[in-house]
């Protein structure tokens, strides 16, 4: 029975490609349950089924075999319209890329999953602004992205995935594209915005990164591996809230 604190849930879950007469198990049989408000690192060499489990996570794609229900609905079998639905509704993500539309400024790429929910635009530019307000770039809401530094970018990104309040927060290697120093300033980030009740799934290669997460799951040849509850790192001190302080 799921729980009704469980976001995510697992059973069995298998994902195959066929290539000619070859097939290929990119997941094995994982089973996994995320309750909410925690903070989990997924871990994983290339070829780990990781990015196959954080695509199917995200409702990017389906299981080829076994259940997955997010926040209490079975989404393994939708359809790409239904999963769309759910995606925008449920899950706020955050690409290492940023994914910002370079001609709209800040707080217009913030309020874009509002556009899709159906907001009418005053109550769209209010909560984005918010958001906005919330990851210490209320100054810059009219800037476009490429009048904002690295980190300024991802901040803008995790606003837009806060937007919708979804129930799941799911980073891909946030911190690919930046620096040491904005790395950490975006990991603090995520930590306020974990300890502001937010579920977040964090999906890196990078060790000092994962340990930041609650909970580190590992994956190997398609099979978790090993799950385990971790003390976080310690953060750099700084002198004020990473919500307020943009990198």
């Amino acid at each position: 029975m799921i729980q009704d604190t469980t976001v995510i849930a697992l059973q069995g879950i298998q994902r195959l490609y066929r290539m000619g007469d070859e097939t290929i198990y990119a997941l094995r049989g994982v089973d996994l349950n995320i309750e909410r408000n925690e903070y989990v690192a997924l871990m994983g060499p290339s070829g780990s089924g990781k990015s196959t489990l954080m695509n199917l996570i995200g409702c990017l794609d389906s299981p080829s075999a076994g259940s997955y229900w997010l926040n209490g609905q079975d989404v393994a079998g939708l359809s790409d319209h239904q999963l769309a639905q759910i995606r925008n509704k449920e899950i706020g993500f955050v690409f290492q890329t940023f994914n910002l539309l370079p001609r709209l400024s800040a707080l217009d790429n913030v309020a874009l999953p509002l556009i899709y929910a159906g907001i009418p635009e005053a109550k769209r530019r209010e909560r984005a602004l918010e958001v906005l307000n919330q990851v210490g770039l209320g100054d810059r809401v009219s800037h476009k992205p490429n009048e904002l530094s690295g980190g300024q970018r991802q901040r803008v990104a995790v606003a837009r995935a806060l937007v919708n309040r979804p129930s799941l927060i799911l980073a891909d290697e946030p911190t690919g594209n930046l620096d040491s120093k904005t790395s950490i300033e975006i990991m603090e980030l995520f930590a306020t915005i974990h300890a502001l009740g937010n579920t977040i799934v964090l999906v890196t290669h990078e060790e000092d990164i994962a340990r930041h997460a609650h909970r580190m799951v590992r994956l190997k040849d398609g099979v978790v591996e090993s799950d385990q509850n971790q003390t976080p790192q310690r953060l750099g001190s700084t002198s004020s809230s990473p919500l307020n302080d943009p990198a």
